[in-house]
């Protein structure tokens, strides 16, 4: 979600008080309906034997004007300002739109987020298991990770009583300083979509309703709410577009979440082109498209170019489609029709996902060790080992010393903030921690990777120190034989980074202990990537991101070997701000009703691509990750069959563990141009045994090797040689190459083959 800046809302609150009197369906009119018609006799629209489909039309054929309006407004969850809940909410929840229960149909009850069952902060949050950010989940490059992790937090979102999770953020990474990047899926348009769709369908698969979010550019939190993103439509297709057009695809999620942000002019829940055009027309798509809370604007111009529903009424300046709604139809200025296909598109994708036919059940429990093991695999798949000079990882368990310093890493491990927080069984392990508000509080998970590494090296002396004193920290660290630091980065929703540097002087923490000690090894909590000016001094880093529930025995285990890290960066990590297409961040967070456009110039060449177009060597590349044990990669070929391009190679384990290789494919063209010099075409995760090699097949996305041409609204490639480097990461390391001669080709909006 999603929530304005509450300083903000809150002011609005009168105005819609004021509003809300004149309207019947409005949040303050308390929440009062025209007596209910008879239930009728026969339900046809509950045999299940109909498809989703046909059992739509017949239960919307059978509603009175009154119970239709009721399905396309939305309330928040939770008080707002002079705002309460609806009655029926669940508390502290994300949303609630009343069901139709004469006609057999439940309400709908929302839960946010990607991370798990989230909870508004209150007296009485609701404790659940948290996996690891998003951005962790798709450094594993393992879809069966992220389906598994969607699957499980689905499962509570059931057991809790909701029965929509509004899940699955793939808006990519173009701003490195960007508050939510930790709850979305890196910067490449293949991976994001894949690894997000996959967490959806995770989600879904529990018979409730996820979404696909923000639709789209919401890619920065400084004036989301005002900025118009700019961008070649042509380049939007190619990148953020096919990032969600692939998610949908593999997921078929229920509803997509339009975003705060302008794009190209329109607000982007009032966009015909993207709502209409792109998303529904050109997509196929056949569910329904709800507001962001607080991002619907009008009721005219938002209903008739594609949205279905207002999410969370109260964060707008008016109940837009509340009664404003229903005159908007007496008259003409939306059609009946629309209002029809509005809350079609609801009750349809409420039989399509099982809600329907599947009720919540109150009482339900939770098996919260087996989740919290989910969690805990998920995060060791997606830690990623960024350097480990000299081999100074695994470290061994007969080492006699061990410094831990920062990062609250005696109690527990950080978490992101915003409308995705979802609170650990236990409570929090840092109490105190400012804000203690919106996007707030900060939330450490209690689970201590001091404990977990006393847990490892039993035989050990493991000392901590806060990392408060640079110096003091110094000083504890020349007496360990091995020096942990934790250094952190919180970020969050309304909350950009300012700066790609640690705060609060941890870069000087980390140059003082590694000063110390020789044998220091970094461990970063972050919601995205960071520079590192100690780097060089210091001989090994483990990114860890936001690891989650149990992310401090997940970070030990790794840290000892237990575990062989497999993870790879999802984003590239810079080496400054200065390689950034925009070095400065835009717009003003000390007014965030500033109105300006983000000028988005880079087109499709989005992060690597942009570093690979302008010739920037970055900290860390995209896809880099290393593994205790080395791998070969050799017999590259590719082949056309059934006009798709396939790729065969070996992989071989060189070293003396078991590991996981995820090797990576490129394409580059020969014959044409490209936004940048080549494209991440496919790749694959293998668990190997030494010296064990494998042959693999993976097949490239076709889409990946064409342009879109916005004119024809088609994806074309021409006749032409591609050249394709197998590799360990965007950089060419360990690379192979082999060239290929591809036939033309022309594919519809979605990547159908079409006739010339």
């Amino acid at each position: 979600m999603h929530h304005k800046y509450f300083a903000v809302a809150a002011a609005r609150t009168a105005l819609v008080a004021a509003i809300a009197a004149a309207f019947p369906l409005s949040a303050s009119s308390a929440f009062a309906a025209p007596p209910e018609p008879a239930e009728p006799a026969q339900k046809p629209w509950l045999d299940r034997s109909l498809d989703a489909d046909q059992r739509a039309r017949l239960v919307v054929k059978a509603m009175t004007q009154q119970e239709k309006l009721r399905w396309v407004l939305g309330y928040f969850g939770h008080d707002f300002g002079k705002s309460k809940k609806h009655p029926d909410a669940l508390p502290q929840s994300a949303g609630y739109i009343p069901g139709t229960p004469r006609l057999g149909l439940p309400a709908l009850l929302e839960t946010d987020a990607a991370q798990g069952v989230a909870s508004q902060a209150g007296p009485a949050v609701r404790e659940r298991t948290a996996l690891p950010s998003g951005l962790a989940t798709a450094a594993s490059w393992d879809p069966k990770v992220a389906y598994a992790g969607g699957a499980m937090i689905g499962s509570e979102a059931r057991a809790s009583g909701f029965n929509v999770m509004l899940a699955g953020g793939v808006n990519l990474q173009r701003e490195p300083r960007n508050g939510r990047n930790f709850e979305y899926a890196g910067e490449d348009p293949l991976l994001a979509g894949s690894m997000a769709g996959q967490a959806i369908k995770g989600v879904e698969s529990n018979r409730i309703i996820s979404t696909l979010k923000h639709f789209v550019l919401n890619d920065q939190e400084t004036g989301r709410n005002e900025l118009d993103a700019r961008i070649d439509k042509a380049a939007l297709r190619m990148s953020d577009l096919l990032a969600m057009e692939l998610a949908l695809e593999q997921s078929d999620a229920g509803s997509v979440m339009c975003a705060y942000n302008r794009l190209n002019g329109p607000y982007s829940c009032e966009s015909a082109w993207l709502l209409n055009d792109v998303l529904k027309r050109d997509w196929g798509f056949r569910g329904f498209v709800m507001s962001d809370w607080g991002a619907t604007h009008s009721t005219v111009a938002a209903a008739n170019n594609g949205l279905d529903q207002q999410s969370g009424h109260e964060f707008d300046k008016s109940p837009y489609f509340g009664g404003a709604l229903e005159e908007a139809v007496k008259t003409g200025a939306v059609p009946q029709a629309r209002l029809d296909d509005m809350v079609t598109r609801i009750v349809r994708t409420m039989f399509a996902k099982g809600v329907v036919d599947n009720p919540l059940k109150a009482g339900a429990t939770i098996d919260f060790a087996a989740n919290g093991a989910v969690s805990r695999q998920t995060a060791e798949e997606g830690m990623v080992l960024l350097k480990n000079e000299g081999r100074i990882l695994p470290l061994a368990k007969t080492v006699r010393s061990i410094a831990v310093i920062g990062g609250h890493a005696d109690v527990g491990v950080l978490s992101g903030g915003g409308s995705s927080q979802v609170y650990p069984v236990g409570g929090l392990a840092v109490k105190g921690l400012l804000p203690a508000t919106w996007p707030g509080p900060v939330v450490y998970y209690p689970s201590s990777p001091l404990r977990a590494i006393r847990a490892q090296a039993p035989n050990a002396k493991v000392v901590f120190d806060d990392g408060r004193d640079p110096a003091r920290a110094a000083r504890v660290a020349a007496e360990a034989d091995v020096a942990v630091v934790f250094a952190t980065q919180w970020i969050g929703e309304a909350n950009d980074a300012q700066s790609l540097a640690l705060p609060d002087r941890q870069d000087e923490l980390v140059s003082s202990v590694a000063g110390a000690n020789a044998r220091t090894v970094v461990v970063l909590e972050t919601g995205g990537p960071v520079t590192m000016p100690w780097l060089a001094r210091v001989p090994a880093v483990l990114e860890a991101w936001y690891p989650g529930t149990s992310g401090g025995e997940a970070i030990a285990n790794v840290l000892f070997g237990a575990v062989n890290p497999s993870g790879h960066l999802p984003a590239t990590f810079p080496a400054s701000e200065q390689q950034l297409p925009r070095p400065k961040l835009d717009g003003d967070p000390k007014n965030p009703e500033l109105q300006f456009a983000v000028d988005y110039h880079e087109g499709a060449a989005v992060g690597y691509k942009w570093f690979d177009l302008k010739g920037h060597k970055p900290l860390f590349p995209f896809g880099h990750g290393l593994s205790y044990t080395t791998f070969a990669y050799s017999g590259l070929a590719g082949q056309v069959k059934d006009g798709r391009l396939h790729v065969r190679f070996k992989v071989t384990n060189t070293g003396n563990v078991a590991g996981k290789d995820v090797p990576q494919v490129y394409a580059s063209p020969l014959s044409v141009k490209w936004e940048a010099p080549k494209r991440l075409a496919a790749w694959t995760k293998l668990s190997l045994q030494p010296g064990e090699t494998r042959e693999v097949e993976v097949a490239v996305e076709p889409r990946v090797l064409a342009m879109f041409d916005e004119k024809s609204r088609t994806w074309r490639r021409p006749q032409g040689k591609i050249k394709l480097v197998l590799a360990e990461d965007a950089a060419g390391t360990g690379a192979t190459s082999v060239t290929v001669d591809l036939p033309a080709s022309t594919l519809d909006a979605r990547g159908r083959p079409r006739a010339r």
